[in-house]
């Protein structure tokens, strides 16, 4: 993956970009999240992202982090535009357990799937894959294992699509967020048969 084809939605002030790793020091009330249930609107998160046409492929990704504060998060994100988005993180909530989840917005309102697992994970990796206008969002604590998060339908995710990695803190808090081992490959989200 070369990482020069990364173009930045809202640049953070602390970044570091390597040949195989990204670093991004993540800002106090950034987020991500459109009306459902909270009433509120947060579109100020940073996002990097390449962009694509092609129909099917898969996108993997590790993250490390150090989060510590409510919501604290990093993951994987498909940002189309301020309405129309998907993404995969873990949100920190506590000192016990933390929200393994993805959150699709679909023309201005976001859903969230979750399930809580242990504050003491502080890594995990990511594959965003894609099969036309479907999304398959799935996690792996190894890289090689990974387990079905979500798929979903993206009303405006059938053409030139950009995806990529993202991460923010939506209270007062900041932390650093690593991303290492990305890279394209056909898509592992076979054909149901």
């Amino acid at each position: 993956m070369n990482f020069k084809d990364l173009k930045w939605t809202r640049e953070p002030k602390e970044y570091s970009i390597e040949d195989n790793k990204i670093v991004i020091i993540t800002e106090p009330g950034t987020d991500l999240w459109q009306r459902t249930y909270y009433g509120f609107r947060n579109d100020n998160a940073p996002v990097l992202q390449m962009e694509t046409e092609e129909k099917y492929f898969s996108f993997v990704v590790k993250t490390e982090f150090q989060s510590k504060h409510r919501f604290d998060q990093c993951g994987v994100v498909m940002y189309l535009d301020s309405e129309n988005w998907l993404k995969a993180s873990i949100e920190y909530e506590n000192e016990e357990y933390q929200r393994l989840g993805s959150v699709a917005t679909n023309h201005g309102y976001s859903d969230w799937a979750t399930t809580d697992i242990s504050a003491s994970v502080k890594s995990m990796w990511y594959r965003f894959s894609r099969r036309e206008s479907d999304y398959c969002l799935e996690c792996s604590e190894d890289g090689v294992h990974f387990k079905q998060m979500r798929i979903c339908h993206m009303f405006e995710g059938a053409g030139k699509i950009v995806f990529g990695i993202y991460a923010c803190s939506p209270e007062d808090s900041s932390f650093e967020a690593v991303f290492t081992n990305m890279e394209i490959t056909e898509c592992e989200w076979k054909a149901h048969l």
